[in-house]
């Protein structure tokens, strides 16, 4: 079996590690002429820190990456509100990382060179579009060093090509552009002092108005008495319209974010300064589209942000594009032919990773900040005077719906690894 993957991003990646792994052949595409570490920080949930240690990249992971200890939410003025422990101290067998998405990605880059080899990925080829019938896939591909087109054929198709796939505008033509909910985000990365326990992903405020998401993400920083801290900011701006595409690479300026995280001063982090620090900010909407009732069509399939983009809430992003290519190579190896396997990787992701879109979009932390914000305007000395503890209560709840399964299922559930 032949899979032809559109796109190097962290599924792309892992799909092709995933199917060496289960003796499956692969060739991944990229439109960039150069992979490069770009981006800021994300988060691997335990789930799919299992699967990159059963990949046996634990080890680079925890090279890379800071082992979250704790979630805690503040109001705007720096006061505790609620506290919830993170990956092996939920009782899972894997930890949380905080991570920089370039350096995840080239880690992955190398294991898939290093098992592949060198030719396994092409960087410089646009996908153009595809034709199929019952026996191949046939993908138009232009080089774009040499301006030639040419086809590949191979027995499966697989868009890892992101939000704006060009793989999913052929399967769903005439998709409207991804849903914006108003929300402006910026974002960098500023090396720093460690705050806290020096392992906490910090949120305080609300995106009702303004919201700071704070972490630290390189456990080399770490290593040197420092903290390279991802941070997040989110704008709700009523009455604004979105007028040029999401590009995650767009950059931001500093005079758009700084005044609303004026005199977010607190005796944990300095907002301000944090954000002012950063070498590069990031500006982008926070959108997604309508969870679909196909990814799949014959010999094609979508996955990763192409299949069921979603707002960072929860930190399911990349965790969720790595359990599709888990789940993917895993149905291709057991199935009886290509088109068969295609639709058991659906039927086991394609509901789940929905529901997760919506539980995303459904924000039921925010309607707990907000309501701090409102209750407590000029901040509180006890957050019991703020809420009940059935409130905050909810806080927990809202997590586990959007980001962890039972520690118990995860840790008993049998491998998604192929034995050749």
């Amino acid at each position: 079996m032949r899979v032809l993957i559109v796109g190097a991003g962290i599924g792309g990646l892992t799909t092709a590690l995933s199917l060496h792994e289960a003796g499956i052949e692969a060739l991944v595409v990229d439109g960039v002429r150069r992979l490069r570490p770009l981006g800021v920080g994300i988060n691997l949930l335990p789930h799919a820190v299992r699967e990159l240690t059963e990949l046996g990249l634990g080890g680079d992971l925890a090279d890379i990456g800071v082992p979250t200890a704790e979630m805690v939410h503040f109001d705007r003025f720096g006061g505790r509100i609620w506290a919830d422990p993170r990956g092996r101290a939920l009782g899972y067998d894997w930890p949380q990382y905080s991570v920089h998405r370039g350096e995840l990605q080239m880690v992955l880059l190398d294991a898939v060179l290093s098992r592949l080899g060198k030719d396994a990925v092409r960087t410089g080829t646009v996908f153009e579009g595809f034709e199929q019938d019952g026996a191949e896939v046939r993908a138009r591909l232009l080089d774009r060093a040499s301006g030639t087109a040419g086809t590949v054929r191979a027995d499966v198709l697989v868009g890892a090509d992101g939000l704006h796939s060009a793989v999913r505008a052929q399967l769903h033509p005439g998709e409207p552009a991804p849903l914006w909910n108003g929300i402006r985000m910026w974002r960098g990365v500023t090396e720093s002092e460690p705050f806290l326990t020096g392992r906490t992903l910090a949120v305080a405020g609300s995106n009702a108005a303004s919201k700071i998401v704070v972490y630290p993400i390189s456990m080399r920083a770490e290593r040197r008495g420092r903290a390279l801290l991802n941070w997040v900011a989110e704008v709700r701006l009523p009455g604004d319209r979105l007028e040029t595409d999401a590009d995650w690479n767009r950059t931001g300026r500093l005079e758009d974010v700084l005044p609303y995280f004026a005199g977010w001063k607190f005796d944990w982090l300095d907002v301000p300064s944090l954000i002012a620090a950063s070498p590069e900010i990031l500006e982008y909407p926070m959108v997604d589209r309508e969870p679909l009732d196909r990814w799949t069509s014959g010999r094609v399939t979508l996955l990763g942000d192409a299949a069921h983009p979603m707002y960072p809430i929860g930190s399911n992003g990349g965790s969720q594009a790595v359990l599709d290519a888990r789940v993917l190579a895993y149905e291709l190896a057991r199935a009886a032919d290509a088109a068969e396997g295609l639709l058991g990787y659906e039927r086991e992701r394609r509901e789940t990773a929905n529901a997760v879109v919506l539980a995303c979009r459904d924000m039921p932390a925010e309607r707990i900040l907000r309501m701090v914000s409102e209750r407590a305007p000029d901040g509180f000395d006890a957050i019991e005077d703020v809420l009940t503890a059935e409130e905050l209560a909810t806080l927990t709840g809202a997590y586990r719906r959007t980001s962890f399964i039972d520690a118990e299922t995860l840790n008993n559930r049998p491998s998604y690894t192929v034995v050749r």
